[in-house]
């Protein structure tokens, strides 16, 4: 799978305390994981627990996260 990083919002939702927990966690872990499968694998957790606990459809959550369209 070809990740291509862009611009995301990512690195300020990992802060914002309007955020849920888990996902500023997940998000927290991306940034910090090494291998880019580690890091898609952490962005999609974010994005899912985004979609769970936030008025957002599955587009929305993975945008915010800086995921390529794709499934929830």
């Amino acid at each position: 799978m070809s990740f291509s990083i862009g611009f995301s919002m990512a690195a300020l939702l990992m802060h914002d305390v309007d955020v849920p927990a888990g996902a500023r966690e997940a998000l927290r872990a991306a940034h910090k994981a090494a291998a880019p499968e580690d890091r898609i694998d952490h962005l999609v957790t974010a994005a899912r627990l985004l979609l769970e606990q936030l008025p957002l459809d599955c587009a929305d959550a993975r945008e915010l996260v800086g995921l390529p369209p794709g499934p929830c």
